[in-house]
């Protein structure tokens, strides 16, 4: 019997010491917060590490000590003098990990943290606003029909999900217009003001400015990051010079022309666009760019955890202008080639390499393109797709 009691008494001062210590960190956790003073939490369907980063070079480059985080095609902090380093993990990613990146702001003594939303689940994106960052300013990009499984079924479902980052008591700014309503309603309901970037402010972005940029960015998130650097007093231009001059996030738009013993081949990396809509955006836009290209290559690279994605990709592929050849690879490619067939697509259109390596990749990619070839990648840039897109950054004659 004593034994027993002794047991229950180590076990109530061992969970007395527990919650004490989660006391004692959360009171940390808020001075922490506290001790950076403006907080921008951006979230979005597509576009959030672009415009994460395009916020962050623009306020340092108008003398803002800035501490930013993306989560993007691999994580990655971004320190107040620009350099760009890994963000390491020792398990899955986890959003408890937006805590020690606050600590991390914190003991750089930045003045301002943009940091990624790395939530999908509606109940996580909430978590991460309301406990973890408590942001002073939030950036919606746009509202996509994509994670429908996590966040759907419907795309106002995910515009609900992404509301759940509003913050409270402060700023919300947004490119997005179809959802606009519902991210009002957010906003209103937590005491915040919306700012609208509407399509005049993304038309003011002009052709010229896109140019200086090392890859292909968006103008409605160069507008979307120029309106967020212009409400903390940054001029324009100023602001426009630091973002063209910032290190992308490696999962952006670009192209890379290969000569690959006089085959001339032209390779979009556009796997991070992964919605229907703004794939189907980018392949247009890749076709009236290149229209010389006569074999035009789709390659959709799967995975098997996202199985819904690919179905989605491949019921949305039926209806664009159809390729040469559709390449499947990653893994799970059964499901797209499954459900592009049932809406229709020739089957001998379709290409499976599931499993391969990325050479065997590029030489399948070589020996369909014979002279020359436009090769659009899409789907996920995770798995095969960032070392594709390495392979063929490492042989091009110029990106």
């Amino acid at each position: 019997m004593a034994h027993r009691l002794i047991g229950v008494e180590v076990l109530a001062v061992g969970a007395a010491l527990l919650v004490l210590a989660l006391l004692v960190e959360a009171w940390l956790h808020g001075r922490r917060l506290r001790s950076v003073a403006i907080r921008i939490h951006v979230n979005g369907t597509r576009g959030k590490s672009s415009v994460t980063r395009l916020i962050a070079a623009g306020l340092r480059t108008g003398g803002r000590r800035c501490f930013a985080k993306t989560t993007g095609t691999v994580p990655r902090m971004i320190l107040p003098d620009g350099r760009d380093v890994p963000v390491y993990r020792a398990a899955r990613p986890n959003v408890i990990e937006q805590m020690r990146i606050v600590a991390t702001a914190a003991a750089y003594q930045a003045e301002v943290l943009v940091i990624e939303c790395m939530a999908v689940h509606p109940e996580l994106q909430a978590l991460s606003e309301l406990k973890l960052v408590r942001s002073t300013h939030g950036v919606i990009t746009n509202v996509r029909p994509d994670h429908l499984d996590v966040m759907g079924p419907t795309e106002h479902d995910v515009a609900l999900a992404l509301a759940s980052t509003v913050p409270r008591q402060g700023t919300l700014f947004t490119a997005e217009t179809r959802h606009l309503a519902t991210l009002q309603l957010a906003a209103t309901d937590r005491r915040s003001q919306l700012v609208h970037v509407d399509a005049d402010a993304v038309a003011q972005v002009t052709a010229g400015e896109l140019a200086g940029f090392s890859y292909q960015e968006h103008a409605e998130n160069v507008a979307l990051a120029l309106t967020v650097c212009g409400a903390f007093g940054v001029q324009r231009s100023v602001a426009l010079g630091g973002m063209q001059q910032a290190q992308p996030d490696p999962g952006v738009l670009v192209e890379h022309r290969v000569d690959f013993f006089g085959r001339n081949l032209v390779f979009v990396n556009a796997m991070a666009a992964n919605d229907p809509v703004s794939t189907e955006l980018i392949w247009r836009a890749a076709l009236a760019r290149h229209p010389d290209q006569q074999r035009r290559i789709a390659l959709f690279n799967c995975r098997l955890d996202r199985a819904a994605r690919s179905v989605q990709l491949a019921a949305a592929y039926r209806s664009w202008p159809q390729a040469t050849h559709v390449v499947l690879t990653g893994s799970g490619t059964y499901a797209f080639a499954r459900a592009a067939e049932r809406t229709g697509v020739d089957p001998l259109q379709l290409v499976d390499t599931e499993g391969a390596a990325v050479e065997e990749l590029f030489e399948k990619l070589v020996a369909l393109a014979r002279d020359s070839a436009l090769i659009v990648a899409m789907g996920n840039i995770g798995g095969i797709g960032l070392r594709l897109n390495e392979y063929f950054a490492n042989r091009a004659e110029s990106t």
